[in-house]
């Protein structure tokens, strides 16, 4: 079962930078692809690419990229959250809002993820397809299912994790940012 974790862990973290680092190659293209037109010699190579595609694909590269890259968030503890009234709390009282919220995160999650998949066979069933990619839009739409039940996935995770030893992923170093009230 770890080994599955781990290879799902890697396969998560492999999608989110693929993807990143696409967006920006083809944004990056565009952009240089735009500004050769002032370029007389330059565009006279360039001018027949046809790039109306680039807008399209960069964004649905960023919906993908941040479906799966909050739960990625949540996996590591790097997902936002609002913590004040948690960090003011009791012991007891933190233990259990910190339930709370996991359990509210899942079921959000998994709402989504339903009808995020209802919405992907009804695009499947329309038959309909993306302006400039022409890609069907159920593939497009089926981030919305898998990265939701993915994130899903992840907070049942660190729920089962923080009731058994009462630890929380969390992302230290010299990127952490303190909680209000919180004083090194």
């Amino acid at each position: 079962m770890k080994f599955l974790l781990r290879i799902l862990d890697r396969l998560e973290e492999i999608l989110v930078v693929t993807l990143m680092t696409s967006a920006t190659l083809v944004v990056f293209l565009a952009v240089a692809h735009r500004f050769s037109a002032k370029i007389d010699w330059i565009w006279d190579y360039t001018g027949a690419l046809d790039l109306t595609w680039a807008q399209e694909f960069c964004i649905v590269q960023f919906i993908w990229m941040a479906k799966f890259g909050a739960a990625y968030g949540v996996r590591t503890g790097i997902h936002i959250g609002v913590d004040l009234l948690v960090n003011h709390a009791s012991p007891p009282w933190r233990r259990r809002l910190v339930a709370l919220g996991l359990v509210l995160g899942a079921l959000f999650t998994s709402i989504i993820a339903v009808l995020g998949a209802r919405w992907v066979i009804f695009m499947h069933e329309t038959g309909q397809v993306s302006a400039d990619l022409e890609w069907p839009r159920w593939i497009i739409y089926l981030c919305i299912p898998l990265g939701s039940g993915l994130m899903c996935f992840r907070f049942l995770q660190v729920l089962t994790r923080f009731l058994r030893t009462g630890d929380l992923p969390s992302h230290g170093g010299p990127a952490a940012v303190d909680a209000i009230g919180e004083h090194a």
